[in-house]
């Protein structure tokens, strides 16, 4: 058998780059970087190596009836945008993958409108309206939270998930008060979610949250 070590290149418009490093290429298959799996060949993921996926952690603090901020132990409670997925039925943060020649931040905002907005099922001047203000949120650069490998049940020994993890936090709580969120195709159902330390999620989502709770110093 033939083995290298690459640290993955562009490949026309598929980018083959790791945020994990260098990665062994046997036989002229990639190799996952994090150890076996017990399943060969490229599984369910779309591309061999590194599939590249960007999750937008859209975050606002909790209120009350009246409109005051919830606290706990005198720390803020956050809450964020979680999609369920039908393919588990786990709730999720509403990423997806990054196509070829997008960028990260063309991603964040797509994915977000597609799966909590359901934008693409909108009249075009409220597709417009939401456009609009979803650019607004995300017209910052955010708080890259996590940035690397993503401990994900479609992993093979061939093929794997990476993800950039970025907040985008509507401090005022105004961005969204003009709308409903309204799941998309991909989602079963759309939610803001209370954060605290039960929370579940899909793949190593909760790292994520932990992240945001600890950048926020939010109650957990």
């Amino acid at each position: 058998w033939y083995q290298r070590r690459v640290r993955g290149t562009m490949d026309g418009k598929v980018n083959r780059v790791s945020h994990y490093g260098d990665y062994k290429v046997v036989d002229g298959m990639p190799v996952n970087p994090v150890g076996r799996t017990g399943i060969k060949g490229r599984g369910l993921l779309g591309k061999w190596g590194p599939n590249h996926a960007a999750d937008p952690v859209v975050t606002r603090w909790k209120r009350d009836e009246k409109g005051a901020p919830v606290k706990v132990s005198g720390k803020g409670v956050l809450e964020f945008v979680g999609i369920k997925r039908r393919d588990t039925g786990e709730w999720a943060i509403p990423g997806g993958m990054v196509d070829a020649g997008d960028s990260v931040s063309v991603t964040l905002r797509k994915e977000f409108g597609e799966e909590a907005l359901a934008a693409l099922d909108m009249p075009k001047a409220e597709q417009e309206r939401v456009m609009k203000l979803t650019k607004q949120l995300f017209s910052g650069s955010g708080t890259t939270l996590y940035r690397g490998y993503v401990d994900d049940p479609r992993n093979t020994d061939n093929a794997w998930m990476e993800t950039v993890a970025v907040n985008f936090h509507d401090a005022s709580g105004d961005l969204f008060s003009s709308f409903k969120l309204k799941a998309g195709d991909d989602a079963g159902a759309v939610s803001w979610i209370s954060i605290d330390h039960s929370i579940k999620l899909y793949a190593n989502h909760r790292t994520f949250i932990e992240a945001v709770v600890k950048h926020h110093k939010a109650h957990w």
